[in-house]
């Protein structure tokens, strides 16, 4: 492998990271480029590589999370185990069929987030506390095995959907849920990386030194999402989603 191929997947995997450490979605840069230059691998291949420094990445991102924010340790226990086999199952279920079929729906989907994050100034803004402990752990269960599958099967802005879930859903402002979706990232990531491990799909010329360029831009986007805070994160957020817009827009429309 040429060795520009590398430092151009480096570069993409360095802010892949910076962005997915603030609002999730680095996938959008990461998992194209790496289908670009590497277009003679199966894309189950790819895939399987990026998984590799998507979790280092997220791993540093989450390291420096912890250091500032407080985290409910009992709901995430909870997710991370259920967000594992749902992320293999998912990762399973690609190996075998295209995941094209879901795209227009989530156009439609990513739509109406843009406009009503954008509608909403207060979103995501302050911690809400609505729901009794019973509904937290019901609405944990369903994030974990909806967003873990779609992480295994399609993948790109995993960490925007965990993040808005924990707003919508759980009553998080952008700063925890941020936090939170690490976590859960991090039980995704690792579920699919078993999964591409048995099945012998990973590229570790490719995929280490992918992981520490991701990690370095985890470990900055982090800090930088701590020290600015909220809205900050709710205007990444944004682009972020309209960037997931326009990928999912392109491969319905013109692919």
């Amino acid at each position: 492998m040429e060795s520009y191929i590398i430092i151009l997947l480096c570069l993409a995997a360095f802010v892949s990271g910076f962005i997915d450490a603030i609002v999730g979605g680095g996938g959008l840069i990461q998992t194209p480029v790496g289908l670009i230059l590497l277009p003679n691998l199966p894309v189950s291949t790819v895939i399987g590589s990026l998984k590799v420094p998507a979790f280092s990445g997220t791993s540093f991102a989450a390291f420096q999370y912890l250091k500032k924010v407080d985290m409910n340790w009992r709901l995430l226990f909870i997710m991370m185990i259920l967000a594992f086999p749902s992320a293999f199952l998912g990762s399973t279920l690609l190996t075998y069929v295209s995941n094209d079929f879901m795209k227009p729906l989530l156009l439609v989907v990513l739509s109406f987030l843009v406009i009503y994050t954008y509608a909403q100034k207060n979103f995501g803004q302050h911690i809400v506390k609505t729901h009794s402990a019973r509904t937290q752990v019901f609405y944990a269960v369903l994030i974990s095995f909806v967003v873990g599958f779609y992480d295994g099967f399609i993948g790109p802005g995993t960490g925007s959907f965990l993040v808005l879930a924990f707003i919508a859903l759980m009553g998080f402002d952008f700063l925890h849920a941020s936090a939170n979706a690490k976590m859960v990232n991090l039980a995704t990531n690792f579920g699919s990386i078993c999964l591409f491990m048995l099945k012998g799909k990973i590229i570790w010329a490719v995929a280490i030194p992918m992981a520490l360029c991701n990690a370095f831009g985890g470990w900055i986007g982090a800090k930088l999402a701590i020290n600015k805070g909220n809205k900050f994160i709710r205007i990444f957020f944004l682009v972020v989603v309209i960037g997931t817009l326009i990928r999912f827009a392109y491969d319905v429309f013109y692919k």
